[in-house]
């Protein structure tokens, strides 16, 4: 598996273009800074999934057949 398979298909996707951005030209701060801001970025992420799995389950069970 090639480690680009995960990345997202479209060419002008954010996620894929920020993965792909060079880090070549941040200072120490600013990478310390963009490492913040994606750790936050995950936390949202996770709570985000949480509800997900947690609404999905409680639809589930809502309408599970008997």
């Amino acid at each position: 598996m090639n480690e680009d398979d995960d990345l997202p298909r479209s060419a002008n996707d954010p996620l894929g273009l920020l993965i792909k951005q060079d880090l070549d030209p941040f200072s120490v701060d600013e990478l310390e800074k963009r490492i913040s801001i994606l750790k936050n970025e995950i936390s949202r992420c996770e709570a985000k999934k949480s509800f997900a799995v947690s609404h999905r389950a409680s639809a589930d069970s809502l309408f599970k057949k008997t």
